[in-house]
């Protein structure tokens, strides 16, 4: 086997090792050949990475993908985005304790509009490739379907970690959810994938897709399998579920306020896996940290990144100052949302009515926890009523959200 020029492991290196990425089956020298290859023989690698729709909003755990296809796309390659218009209607089982909720294809098709958007605050759609599995899943027919099937046995699947726990502990698990890889890993195959990327937790999903390759007589797609981003809470993956998130559709405030709530020991993850900085800044940052400097300005340089990725720098600088202003000075930012007030109204329902919380019961329990403040006097009755008296004030949650009532 001929020898890889030191350029291409460097470049294999500079693709996984920042992000502690996994490269199966054989490591990151495997990657160096794929990639030297592909120069000799002038061709661009073919990098699938699938998202399926299942909600309006993606947050920065699903940019750790984004992220390394951006330094694909550096390299001269080819992302393939496969928005899932098929798999999110069957709704993908990993690291699942329950079916997902059953989704329409309209749903689905109005999903994938507003990913398309987000997506582009990150990567250049016009450099990749973006199709949608319904184009081709939805075209097999009930026997191409049961050829599939051949390819898997029903213990393979118990062995997929999320089958096994739902079995063993008496959940149901469905036919269809049982399909999913299947389906997954036939878009390798009509993609002619390279390699696919995809968190820790799609082991499973992204290794059936070589199988099925195999099985058309493609070369086996390369894989590469990224750390889950874990939440603001420090413990858990990011989610919304676990309300520990920050979304790409996030104001600007907002996302700087967040960053600036996560633990300490969070810092350089996100700088790793979150942006686009270089081994060697990243490098300054923790050292900088280990030398002693206070986390929090270290901090305040990853929330500015943050922000400026997906708004503008300038934003992100102004994201900067409000929040100084707003934490350092005690002020309040001067950009502030306001709500036009017509009639008295329970305090619970302009929360809602202003969007400053997703739902009543969620205001209720920010008002009886302490959280809420009216010209900063503390509100703990949920059924305060607002009134014309109240114009021109202030209604903060927490620390970041403000409306003035006008």
């Amino acid at each position: 086997m001929s020898v890889i020029p030191k350029q291409f492991i460097n470049q294999a290196h500079e693709l996984t090792d920042l992000r502690g990425a996994i490269v199966l089956p054989s490591g990151s020298q495997e990657l160096a050949r794929l990639l030297c290859d592909a120069q000799k023989e002038k061709k661009q690698l073919r990098i699938k990475l699938g998202i399926d729709p299942t909600n309006t909003d993606l947050h920065l755990g699903h940019t750790v993908c984004l992220y390394l296809l951006k330094k694909f796309i550096e390299l001269g390659h080819k992302p393939v985005l496969i928005i899932g218009g098929f798999t999110a209607a069957v709704g993908d089982p990993s690291g699942r304790n329950e079916a997902r909720p059953p989704l329409t294809y309209e749903e689905v098709n109005e999903n994938a509009k507003t990913y398309l958007n987000q997506i582009s605050k990150i990567l250049d759609l016009k450099k990749i490739e973006i199709i949608n599995n319904y184009d081709w899943l939805s075209k097999l027919s009930s026997a191409d379907m049961v050829r599939l099937s051949q390819l898997v046995t029903v213990n393979q699947l118990i062995d997929k970690e999320a089958f096994g726990t739902r079995i063993a502990s008496g959940q149901p698990l469905y036919l269809h959810e049982v399909l999913y890889p299947m389906l997954q890993g036939y878009d390798s195959v009509y993609v002619k994938a390279d390699i696919e990327i995809g968190g820790v937790d799609q082991t499973y999903n992204v290794l059936f897709g070589r199988r099925i390759q195999k099985h058309f007589k493609q070369k086996e797609q390369l894989v590469i399998l990224l750390p889950l981003l874990i939440g603001l809470d420090g413990t858990k993956k990011m989610s919304k579920t676990f309300n520990n998130y920050i979304s790409l559709n996030d104001l600007p405030d907002d996302v700087f306020g967040k960053a600036m709530s996560m633990p300490d020991e969070l810092i350089i993850q996100y700088f790793n896996l979150v942006t686009d900085l270089s081994a060697k800044e990243i490098k300054d940052f923790e050292n900088s940290l280990n030398a002693g400097t206070n986390p929090k300005d270290v901090k305040m340089a990853l929330a500015h990144k943050l922000v400026s990725s997906l708004y503008e720098n300038s934003v992100a600088d102004k994201a900067k100052d409000d929040f100084i202003k707003q934490f350092k000075m005690n002020e309040i930012p001067d950009s502030v949302s306001e709500f036009l007030l017509d009639k008295s109204v329970k305090i619970i329902d302009l929360m809602y009515m202003a969007n400053m919380v997703p739902s009543k019961s969620e205001a209720k329990r920010l008002i009886e926890g302490g959280g809420v403040k009216l010209q900063s006097s503390r509100i703990n009755n949920p059924n305060f009523l607002i009134t014309e008296s109240h114009k021109n004030s202030i209604l903060q949650i927490g620390k970041r959200k403000f409306v003035k009532i006008v």
